[in-house]
């Protein structure tokens, strides 16, 4: 996931543009962007993959003055771009994953378009964006007619002379907040950009709301979708603890996680731990529930290194988890420890560097507790898993069966026997004592939405329905005109 950051004042942006974008550092690890408004458009990407975004950027702050701006941290593709179009000139930054991209990419090229911009010979989603709004009779027909023909998701940034146009993606999977300080106003992914610099929350953009954003202050552009489908897993793991979505805070979610876990749990630990980072509150909820005494025998080295998640080569992830977590014998050594985290998604990092480390370290029982059902499905709607065989519970399935199989409907059933001998395999594969998930329903009722209001698709399979897609149009948020590519 990308983390994108507007702003649109009276007097310079640039200050707060540059640290706006820099509360999303935890999101993207790949490159990094400033587009300002003066006179014209002046633009700034680095590549962050290993460096982080204000060593990188520090030194071009002075040479960027204007208004209004965007930034990104992005997970994938250099933004935000710069375009000269019917429209006018314009930057756009993104965050999204379209699944259908060469489809939509190959109609362009047939019929005489073209891409500038590509990294390892992949067309940048930015781009073949920004193509697609230029389609538009407007900037916001663009946008919806953009929406109506991308699979998968995107929210994004539009910046003109005009103002800062503000797009959240059509189901709502990520999210886009507006805030005002005195005049400016500003839109962010992660609210964390607003509160250690007075900006005031006014609105939780809808889903497939755009609006546009000026030192006129805020004005709506189209009737937004009645379906909101937010990725769960921002609570879970991808969001900050200080950030909200849908006015509902990280940290509280996570600690509501951990004391799910901790009910029912037969397990006498002398320790309960997170795995830094995004475990650690997860173990706080689940030590203020069991009474466990709440202790850190990992803790991240935070300056030299990211999230081993993120990175799209598995060397770097491999790489990161070797050399962030550094275990302290003294805490390790003869105890029966808890470990709290958020997800199994591959497994590797987990058995080959995490969990050696603690038993090396003298543990004497090693306890898992993920506060996410075991993930079935690679998402469709960001970069994260691309296919289903890099899942630990694909493996394990494959495993079982002795063969692949597509219908994993038993697996999922989470009190059923194939449940609980896929959870047993992957206790073995990883090499601990035990492993609890978190249920499905558990976690839902922790982040505290209607399920129908939640992206579920890692753990269902199950994308937005049709009919769903068909409200939204009547409603008038999606352009349903048909625009030849």
């Amino acid at each position: 996931m990308s983390g994108i950051f507007g702003m649109a004042s009276h007097k310079d942006c640039v200050e707060t543009l540059f640290h706006g974008t820099d509360y999303h550092s935890h999101l993207g690890t790949q490159f990094a962007g400033l587009s300002v408004w003066s006179n014209a458009l002046k633009s700034k990407i680095h590549d962050i993959s290993w460096t982080q975004f204000k060593s990188k950027f520090f030194e071009e702050i002075p040479n960027l003055k204007g208004t209004m701006g965007i930034g990104v941290i992005s997970d994938s593709h250099p933004q935000p771009l710069n375009i000269n179009s019917k429209f006018g000139h314009f930057s756009i930054c993104t965050n999204g994953f379209i699944e259908n991209d060469h489809e939509l990419a190959d109609e362009m090229l047939a019929s005489g378009g073209t891409f500038s911009d590509s990294v390892n010979e992949k067309i940048n989603m930015t781009e073949l964006v920004a193509k697609l709004v230029c389609k538009g009779e407007t900037l916001t027909d663009g946008i919806e007619y953009m929406f109506s023909k991308i699979s998968g998701s995107c929210s994004l940034l539009v910046l003109t002379a005009e103002g800062v146009y503000a797009a959240r993606d059509r189901w709502g999977y990520s999210p886009l907040v507006v805030a005002e300080r005195n005049g400016e106003w500003a839109v962010t992914t992660e609210t964390t950009a607003f509160l250690n610099q007075g900006f005031t929350i006014k609105k939780f953009l809808s889903p497939g709301e755009i609006v546009l954003l000026n030192s006129s202050g805020m004005t709506g552009k189209n009737i937004p979708e009645k379906q909101n489908q937010i990725c769960s897993f921002l609570w879970i793991y991808t969001g900050f603890p200080a950030s909200s979505y849908e006015g509902i805070n990280v940290e509280v979610v996570r600690e509501r996680s951990g004391r799910n876990l901790a009910k029912g749990d037969d397990i006498k630990a002398d320790v309960a731990a997170g795995i830094p980072d995004s475990g650690t509150t997860h173990a706080i909820g689940y030590a203020m529930e069991s009474q466990t005494p709440f202790r850190r025998p990992l803790v991240k080295y935070t300056p030299g290194f990211d999230r081993s998640y993120t990175p799209p080569a598995q060397s770097t992830r491999d790489l990161i988890a070797r050399l962030k977590l550094v275990p302290i014998r003294d805490i390790i050594n003869g105890n029966k420890i808890v470990f709290c985290d958020d997800s199994i998604v591959r497994g590797t990092q987990l058995k080959n560097y995490t969990v050696q480390k603690v038993w090396e370290n003298g543990a004497k029982e090693i306890h898992l507790r993920i506060a996410c059902p075991p993930l079935m499905f690679p998402c469709k709607y960001n970069y994260s898993t691309r296919t289903r065989a890099e899942l630990a519970t694909r493996r394990a399935i494959k495993a079982l069966e002795g063969q692949e199989v597509q219908d994993v409907t038993p697996y999922m059933d989470e009190e059923g026997p194939k449940f609980k001998s896929m959870v047993n395999w992957i206790t073995k594969e990883l090499n601990v004592t035990s492993i609890k998930f978190q249920k499905l329903s558990d976690m839902i009722d922790a982040i505290g939405l209607p399920k129908e209001n939640l992206c579920l698709y890692c753990w269902k399979g199950e994308c937005p329905s049709k009919k769903n897609q068909a409200d939204g149009e009547k409603a008038g948020g999606c352009c349903a005109k048909t625009v030849a590519i």
